[in-house]
């Protein structure tokens, strides 16, 4: 049976490669979009989300273990297709929907990670905190989709 450190180590650092995934996603969509709202926004979100794992790693080292420093190989495929759609289509909406998708993704990972018996109470507040901010980015995200759908359809 793992430790309470071994079992944070683990969850925090499998959080980790989720939130470097979402920086690294956001950076790719500020230099794929067209409007510069969008562009400083995705800027705006990657260091956000750059400070969030800079806690999280502060965090794994605190409890003794080697913080995660790159994301993971399926989140570099999908920048691909980012990029790949993004030229194809040539549509900040196209970016937006990615965008989007992968912040779903990101939102349930920390849901599962709260939702996780093996989380300490001191780990669960860390996640809580920034969860705060990983939804928030979800929102803005989502609606911002929304409200360039009905503007297409208008």
């Amino acid at each position: 049976m793992a430790t309470t450190n071994e079992s944070d180590i683990k969850i925090l650092n499998g959080l980790i490669e989720t939130t470097l995934d979402s920086a690294d996603g956001y950076s790719e969509a500020a230099k794929e979009a067209r409007n510069p709202r969008f562009t400083t926004l995705f800027q705006a979100r990657a260091t956000e989300r750059q400070h969030l794992i800079r806690q999280l790693q502060a965090e794994v080292v605190r409890l003794g273990g080697a913080p995660e420093d790159s994301g993971t190989m399926l989140a570099a495929a999908h920048r691909a297709f980012l990029n790949l759609k993004s030229s194809v289509t040539g549509s900040d909406q196209s970016v937006v929907d990615e965008v989007e998708a992968g912040e779903d993704h990101v939102k349930a990972k920390f849901e599962a990670a709260l939702d996780n018996e093996e989380l300490s109470p001191s780990g669960k507040a860390l996640v809580t905190r920034i969860y705060g901010s990983i939804k928030a980015g979800h929102d803005e995200m989502s609606q911002l989709k929304h409200e360039l759908k009905l503007r297409a359809a208008s």
